[in-house]
């Protein structure tokens, strides 16, 4: 198989599969609250990641890490996963699908702007002008297809939806300083993040157990939204020749989200919601155009 097949079909497969996560995290929800499901999520990635581990024979390197890299990593599993998806989660059991992941989207505009302050770089009046529009979006969603939608689309949802762009935005400009193999310093983060996540579930939440549909639905969210998913994505990346090009694949997330949403959840989609992430990817494009800012160009899918 040719290098640009192999971008291809690794990049398809990681989009595909981000674009149905944010139907899996709301079935899940049904009966799960929003620590439970992280927590599930969580210890399904840290197994995932412990067998590719295993498989590549980098298991052992984990013990050849500087205690400096170590504790790093583990320090950013604070931020992600535990903070993150718990944030995420709590805004996606107070929104629709077709809200909580457009606005979630908002992130790689949030990075510029924390680009400022934490990495030095600047930006010019492009990624002003992006984040204006992006955040229109946000509005236009909202507005779940009028006025009337708006004044029942819960605030503290969005706010929280915004805040989860803010700490995924955090954790990947703290993830720069963090050397070391990108498979090594996942595993890591995950593995502290769970730690943590477990104290979390013994003070707010319980450990039971219904196997029932939410369960499997959690499971599904630990394999597909950060395990083999994001190792589909850096294999995408690693083989492709132009990684900003390979990059813009994932703006067909979205709206191939909102295809399992309509199919899956039965949620009646808006105008207003297609209006508002047109958008959001467009002020996203046009703050990359800036040429005065170096923000990183991370990636997630949900």
């Amino acid at each position: 198989m040719r290098s640009t097949e192999k971008v291809y079909l690794y990049a398809g497969l990681a989009v595909l599969f981000w674009s149905t996560v944010a139907t899996a995290f709301k079935i899940a929800l049904r009966s799960l609250d929003f620590i439970q499901l992280i927590f599930y999520a969580s210890a399904v990635t840290v197994l995932i990641l412990l067998i590719l581990l295993l498989l590549q024979g980098k298991f052992m390197q984990l013990f050849s890490q500087s205690r400096k890299d170590v504790l790093y990593s583990l320090m950013l599993g604070a931020v992600n996963p535990a903070a993150y998806y718990i944030v995420l989660f709590k805004a996606y059991s107070l929104l629709p699908a077709q809200v909580a992941q457009p606005v979630n989207m908002v992130w790689p505009v949030v990075l510029t702007f924390l680009s400022v302050p934490m990495l030095g770089q600047k930006i010019g009046r492009l990624s002003i002008a992006g984040l204006f529009i992006s955040f229109l979006g946000v509005v236009f969603i909202s507005l779940q297809g009028g006025t009337d939608g708006f004044r029942q689309t819960s605030l503290t949802g969005v706010l929280l939806a915004l805040g989860s762009s803010f700490l995924w935005a955090l954790y990947w400009i703290l993830n720069v300083r963090n050397r070391g193999d990108t498979l090594i310093k996942l595993f890591l983060n995950f593995f502290s993040g769970l730690i943590l996540l477990t104290i979390i579930m013994i003070l707010f939440s319980d450990f039971r157990v219904n196997w029932d549909i939410s369960f499997f639905a959690a499971i599904y969210a630990g394999i597909f939204e950060t395990g083999i998913t994001y190792i589909f994505w850096m294999k995408a990346m690693q083989f492709s020749s132009n990684n900003a090009k390979t990059g813009n694949l994932i703006f067909l997330t979205p709206f191939l989200s909102l295809i399992f949403i309509r199919l899956i959840l039965k949620e009646t989609l808006f105008l207003t919601t297609f209006t508002g992430l047109i958008f959001i990817v467009a002020g996203i494009f046009i703050q990359r155009l800036d040429k005065t800012n170096g923000a990183l160009h991370a990636t997630k899918g949900n």
